[in-house]
C-alpha cells in the first residue's frame, strides 16, 4: 500500500485534519486495548502456572512418600537410608515448585 497525503483525497483542510485526529485516536485506543488484553492473559497464565507448579510438587512429594513407605515396609532395616533419601528428594521438589511459583508471580507483576 502506497502512503498518501490525506489532503489529496479530502480537499477541505479542516476535514482532513479531523480525519487525521480521528485516525490517531483510534490507533491509540487500539494499542491501549491490546496492552490491557495481553496483561490480562499474562496474569491468567501466571495464575495457571503457579497452580500447576503447586499441584505437580504435591503429586511428586506424595509419590516419594508412598514409595518410601512401601520400601520401608519391604525392607525395614533400610528405613534410615530410605527416609533420608526421600527427605532430600522432597526438598529438591519443593525448591523447584517454589522457583516455579516465583517465576509465575514475576510474570504477573511485570
Amino acid at each position: 500500500m502506497v502512503p498518501f497525503n490525506i489532503q489529496d483525497v479530502i480537499s477541505d483542510p479542516e476535514a482532513a485534519q479531523a480525519v487525521k485526529e480521528a485516525a490517531l485516536l483510534a490507533h491509540t485506543q487500539a494499542v491501549e486495548l491490546a496492552k490491557a488484553s495481553v496483561s490480562g492473559m499474562a496474569k491468567m497464565g501466571a495464575g495457571l502456572g503457579a497452580g500447576l507448579a503447586a499441584v505437580g510438587a504435591g503429586m511428586g512429594i506424595g509419590r516419594i512418600g508412598a514409595s518410601a513407605a512401601e520400601g520401608i515396609a519391604r525392607q525395614p532395616e533400610a528405613a534410615k537410608d530410605i527416609s533420608g533419601g526421600s527427605l532430600i528428594l522432597a526438598a529438591f521438589i519443593e525448591g523447584v515448585a517454589l522457583f516455579g511459583v516465583v517465576v509465575t508471580l514475576l510474570i504477573a507483576i511485570g
